[in-house]
């Protein structure tokens, strides 16, 4: 794939390839909408479970969020686990946590069963402090983590500078449990493996419509109806009004990325173990290598501007010479961005939309794990679990009254930023 035709660095990279598309079946148990990380994670583990799963995907696979994500195969949700549990209660709490722990090793689990060709690291991520607000929230993130016995180290700045390369941060919080992956190449393998299980996979095949039809569904698509014994709208930010009311209970933000060319020596001591990183400043910024020694930059926002000129590219040049000022210039070969769905608490949601019909929804920036968890927890959920099981409660759709607006807002204040970050 040229450059040109890429959705991503990962888009190109990735070197597990798209699937063969198949025939749409006329009747499947479980249609599911959406081939991300949710949509393959459910196909592939009802399949197991033994019920007939079709993907149904409008572009290519991986060709909304999943493979233009920064890489982070992070455990837990931006909530701290205080917060979780304050939240959610002492039932759904601790149960949410400790999936949400667990996460990552189930994500590598997967890769290692199947296989999956993505350029994994299990070196950790580091959430670094941008400001002294910033490093007393890792230190009660820490603290929480402590108390269930989890993996995670405190750095103070000597030890972050060490990790990272620079001192532009005052602390920093690694996780041990948690890791990067090419997301293209993960996103890829999962449905690679979903096929293997005897999942079906479309491409190329928008759903325009759902129907309640006696104990089932039909669903509508460009090429024809399909019956199904029930439906999972796995589209997170790219939901659209498949169903009504369904996009307005998030907030779509965007999140931009630019790529290097590889850089060689000239990172030897740039995250040297691997690790990625993003800041807890409010408009957080990200930073990985990739495996050709790529730098990563990305922020919110949007792309403004190309690879070669224009505000974005101006914003990483500047990013890049504050954080690493012996790096010199540096070509970018590649820019991109995507969406997140954002909740008002931080937290996804499960909706049970109708009879037979579910989505999770609302990630918060944290799909990797996210869409895998709640994949397996749907999947589970049609195969006969107990509803109780799932990591977080079911609930009804209820929309996010100011969505319109804060995405006005919050795409004015991005690119304000990269504005003055990069003068």
């Amino acid at each position: 794939m040229g450059q040109e035709d890429a959705i991503s660095l990962w888009d190109r990279s990735a070197t597990e390839t798209q699937p063969k598309g198949d025939a749409l079946p006329d009747r499947v148990d479980l249609a599911i909408v959406g081939g991300g990380y949710t949509g393959l994670s459910t196909a592939l583990h009802a399949a197991e479970a033994g019920l007939s799963a079709h993907v149904i995907e409008a572009h290519e696979i991986g060709h909304g969020g999943s493979g233009r994500n920064v890489g982070l195969v992070n455990a837990g949700v931006w909530m701290p686990p205080s917060g979780v549990r304050a939240t959610l209660g002492p039932d759904y709490g601790p149960r949410f946590l400790r999936r949400f722990a667990d996460g990552p090793a189930m994500v590598f689990d997967l890769i290692e069963r199947h296989q999956i060709r993505c350029e994994v690291t299990r070196t950790g991520t580091i959430h670094a402090a941008h400001a002294p607000s910033g490093l007393r929230d890792l230190e009660a993130r820490w603290r929480d983590w402590c108390a269930m016995g989890e993996a995670v180290d405190l750095l103070d700045a000597d030890a972050m500078a060490q990790k990272l390369g620079s001192r532009r941060y005052l602390g920093g919080l690694l996780d041990h449990r948690a890791g990067t992956v090419n997301p293209m190449g993960y996103v890829r393998g999962l449905a690679r493996a979903a096929r293997a299980a005897g999942a079906g996979i479309t491409t190329g095949v928008r759903v325009r419509a759902l129907e309640q039809v006696g104990g089932g569904w039909r669903v509508t698509t460009d090429t024809g109806p399909i019956a199904a014994r029930a439906v999972v709208l796995a589209t997170n930010a790219y939901t659209d009004r498949l169903w009504p009311g369904l996009a307005r209970s998030f907030t779509p933000i965007w999140y931009f990325q630019l790529a290097t060319e590889p850089l060689g020596a000239r990172v030897a001591g740039i995250l040297p173990e691997g690790q990625g990183v993003w800041d807890t400043a409010p408009v957080m910024r990200s930073i990985r290598r990739d495996a050709e020694g790529r730098l990563i930059i990305g922020s919110m926002g949007r792309v403004h501007g190309d690879v070669t000129r224009g505000l974005s590219q101006r914003w990483a040049q500047r990013e890049l010479a504050r954080m690493f000022p012996n790096l010199g210039p540096v070509r970018f070969t590649q820019a991109w961005d995507g969406q997140i769905a954002m909740t008002p608490d931080h937290l996804p949601r499960i909706h049970a939309l109708a009879e037979g019909l579910y989505t999770p929804i609302g990630y918060n920036g944290r799909g990797i794990t996210t869409g895998t968890i709640f994949g397996q927890a749907i999947a589970g959920l049609l195969t006969g679990h107990d509803p109780a099981e799932l990591p977080l409660p079911m609930t009804a759709v209820a929309p996010v009254t100011r969505a319109p607006l804060m995405r006005r807002v919050y795409a004015l204040g991005f690119a304000a930023q990269q504005l003055l970050r990069s003068l």
